[in-house]
C-alpha cells in the first residue's frame, strides 16, 4: 500500500466517523414523538436537545483549543464509543432525570471527536485541504440526513426499549479509527496563541456570524425536532413519511453546503450567507402552505438554502481568527450551533402555549432574522492583543 493510499484511506474512515458521529447528534430529535407519546411533555422532550446540545456544541470551542494546543488520536474514538453506548441506553429507562443526565455527558463525545478529527484530516489533506474538508462536512451531513430513515423504522417497530441497537455502528466506527486514526505530526500539535486575548480581539467581527449561525441552527434544529410532530398532529402525516421528508431536506442541505462553499469563493462569501438565508423563509412558508409533490420540492429547495451557508460562515470565522483555526470552527460549528440548538427548549414550551402550526411558522422566519446580521459580518485578521 502506498503512501498516498493509506492517507486518503485514513481520511476516508475520519468522514465516515463524522457521518455516524452526526447521525447520533440527530437521534435524540428523531426519537422525540416516540418520547412524547410515551408520556413525556413537549417542554421536557425539547429539554433533552438542549441538554445534549450543550455539552455536544456549545463546549466544543474548548476541546478547539485543546485541539490546537495539543492532538491526541484516542479521543476520537474513545468520544464515538462514549456516545453510542450513552444515547443507545436512551430508551431503556423511564427516569426523566436520568435521561437528561445520559443525554448531556453523551454530547461530551462528538464535542471531543470534531475538533479533533477536522485536524486530522487538515494534517492529512496536503494541497486538497478545502476539498477534503467539504467531503468531511458533507459526511456529517449525510449523517444527520439518515437518522430518521433507520431509527424511525425500527423504533416505530420494536420500541423504545430497541435503542441498545444503535449501540453497535458507533463500536463499529470506534473500531475502525482504533485501527486508522492517524498520529498528528509534532507540528500539529502546537501552542496557540493565547485563547481569551485573541477572543475578545476579534469578537466584533466574530459575534456578528456567530449570531448568524445560532439563528440559522434555531430553524434547523427546531425543524428536525418539530417537523415530524407538526406533519403527524397537524397534517396526519405517519412518522415513516416525516422521516423520508426529513432526509430529503437534510440531504437536500448537505449539497446545498457543499455548492455554497465552492460558489462562495467565485462571488463572496457574505453575498452567499446573506443571498441563501433570505430565500430559506419563503421556500419554508411555501412548503408550510403546499400539498403533494410540490410541497416536497419546496423542502428541499428550503433546505439547501438554509445550509448553503453552513461552511461559508466557518470560513468568515477562520478568517477572522487565521491562526487559530480549531477555536473558529469551535465558535461557529460548536458554540455557535449550540445556541441555536438551546433554543429548541424555548420553542418547545412555545408549543405547549401557541401550539405547532405557530412554532413552525415562526421557525420559519429564522433564516431570514439571520440574513440582517450577516449583512454586516466582514472576514479578516485579527491577532491577539
Amino acid at each position: 500500500m502506498t503512501e498516498n493510499t493509506a492517507r486518503q484511506g485514513r481520511m476516508a474512515a475520519l468522514s465516515l466517523a463524522h457521518l455516524f458521529n452526526d447521525w447520533y447528534m440527530n437521534l435524540i430529535q428523531t426519537l422525540l414523538p416516540f418520547l412524547v407519546a410515551a408520556g413525556l411533555s413537549m417542554g421536557r422532550g425539547a429539554f433533552l436537545i438542549t441538554a445534549f446540545t450543550a455539552s455536544s456544541s456549545v463546549l466544543q470551542p474548548v476541546f478547539g483549543y485543546l485541539a490546537d494546543r495539543r492532538g491526541k488520536r484516542w479521543i476520537v474514538y474513545v468520544g464515538t464509543a462514549w456516545m453510542a453506548l450513552l444515547l443507545g441506553l436512551l430508551g431503556t429507562t423511564g427516569n426523566y432525570a436520568l435521561m437528561a443526565t445520559l443525554t448531556f455527558l453523551a454530547g461530551l463525545g462528538t464535542a471531543a471527536f470534531h475538533p479533533q478529527a477536522a485536524a486530522m484530516i487538515g494534517a492529512l489533506a496536503g494541497k486538497r485541504k478545502a476539498w477534503h474538508l467539504a467531503v468531511f462536512t458533507a459526511a456529517g451531513n449525510v449523517g444527520w440526513a439518515l437518522t430518521p430513515l433507520v431509527a424511525v423504522p425500527v423504533v416505530k417497530d420494536m420500541g423504545l426499549s430497541a435503542t441498545p441497537l444503535f449501540i453497535i455502528p458507533g463500536a463499529l466506527v470506534a473500531a475502525l479509527l482504533w485501527l486508522a486514526a492517524p498520529r498528528l505530526p509534532q507540528a500539529a500539535a502546537r501552542t496557540p496563541e493565547p485563547f481569551l486575548p485573541t477572543l475578545r480581539a476579534a469578537w466584533p467581527g466574530l459575534s456578528k456570524i456567530v449570531l448568524v449561525v445560532s439563528l440559522r441552527s434555531l430553524a434547523y434544529f427546531g425543524f428536525i425536532a418539530f417537523l415530524p410532530l407538526y406533519l403527524l398532529q397537524v397534517r396526519g402525516e405517519p412518522l415513516t413519511g416525516s422521516a423520508h421528508l426529513l432526509f430529503l431536506m437534510l440531504f437536500a442541505g448537505a449539497i446545498g453546503g457543499m455548492f455554497g462553499g465552492w460558489l462562495s469563493d467565485r462571488i463572496g462569501r457574505r453575498s452567499i450567507v446573506v443571498g441563501s438565508l433570505a430565500l430559506a423563509t419563503p421556500l419554508f412558508l411555501l412548503f408550510l402552505h403546499a400539498s403533494g409533490d410540490i410541497a416536497v420540492v419546496w423542502l428541499c429547495l428550503a433546505g439547501a438554502a438554509l445550509l448553503a451557508s453552513f461552511s461559508v460562515t466557518v470560513a468568515q470565522a477562520q478568517e477572522i481568527l487565521s491562526r487559530n483555526a480549531a477555536i473558529a470552527s469551535g465558535l461557529t460549528m460548536g458554540f455557535g450551533v449550540g445556541m441555536g440548538g438551546l433554543g429548541v427548549w424555548i420553542v418547545g414550551l412555545f408549543i405547549e402555549h401557541a401550539g405547532l402550526t405557530a412554532a413552525v411558522t415562526l421557525l420559519a422566519f429564522c433564516p431570514l432574522a439571520a440574513a440582517l446580521p450577516a449583512l454586516f459580518a466582514r472576514g479578516g485578521t485579527v491577532r491577539a492583543a
